[in-house]
């Protein structure tokens, strides 16, 4: 009976490593994806030092994940003491450093309301001055999501930066209507969108747009890293029996 048990918990540890093995490859092309991705998502990713950090960290995460889960799962078939601790004593790390970064999250969850936006992009933002990080940032996030201003238009009223005209303090050119959502995307009316006519802007905030378009992978992602944590958990119940059981 102990050794069908034993049986049991090691078929049941690579499982659970496997798990593991398969959200680091995930996560790993993940990271991979958001720092080498054309579209413009790695400007903006760039512009800002906490999001680029943490993509880096999705990077390292993903990669040790994957390469524990291997271990664990070698440490579990092979029923190797040295693997199973040295697993257990890093998945137990990882764990730390996860429920760590999720309590952080929540604690500094006010940095990503819609006020916190508006003032730093009153504050920087340099419209048209592509050599300006967030600026040229703001601009493609502006020109891919089809938005403008984290509220509206109105957001630019007191951005001016520079001999701009009256017109020009009032739109952006990122807020003008493309034919192609793309910096290479012809206008549809330039003059037009720059002279107020409101049907050749666009007059949504990039906030609510972002909002609605990332809303489904937010849940996602948080439903995963519940996921996550839950298997990591078992993972290190299951390797410590084993690791206890194997003579």
């Amino acid at each position: 009976m102990e050794g069908d048990c034993l049986s049991c918990m090691k078929y049941l540890m690579f499982l659970f490593n496997f798990f593991i093995f398969l959200g680091g490859a995930c996560l790993l092309g993940l990271g991979i994806w958001v720092i080498v991705d054309p579209t413009g998502f790695r400007e903006i990713v760039a512009a800002n030092p906490l999001l680029f950090t943490g993509a880096y960290i999705m990077l390292a995460m993903g990669a040790m994940l994957f390469l524990l889960g291997f271990l664990g799962c070698c440490g579990a078939i092979r029923e190797n003491k040295c693997l199973l601790l040295f697993f257990f004593m890093f998945i137990l790390l990882i764990f730390l450093a996860e429920l760590s970064a999720a309590i952080l999250a929540f604690i500094f969850r006010e940095n990503l309301t819609r006020e916190f936006f508006t003032k730093e992009l009153k504050k920087h933002y340099q419209r048209n001055n592509d050599t300006d990080v967030f600026s040229s940032t703001w601009n493609s996030v502006m020109i891919t999501f089809a938005c403008c201003g984290v509220n509206g238009p109105e957001d630019f009223e007191a951005t001016a930066h520079g001999p701009y005209s009256s017109v020009e303090k009032a739109m952006p050119e990122a807020c003008c209507q493309r034919e192609l959502q793309s910096r290479e995307g012809m206008f549809v009316n330039k003059e037009a969108c720059l002279a107020g006519v409101e049907r050749f802007q666009n007059r949504q905030g990039c906030y609510t747009v972002i909002l609605n378009s990332f809303e489904t992978y937010v849940y996602l992602a948080g439903a995963l890293a519940i996921g996550v944590l839950a298997i990591e958990l078992f993972a290190m119940i299951f390797a410590m029996c084993l690791f206890r059981g194997i003579q």
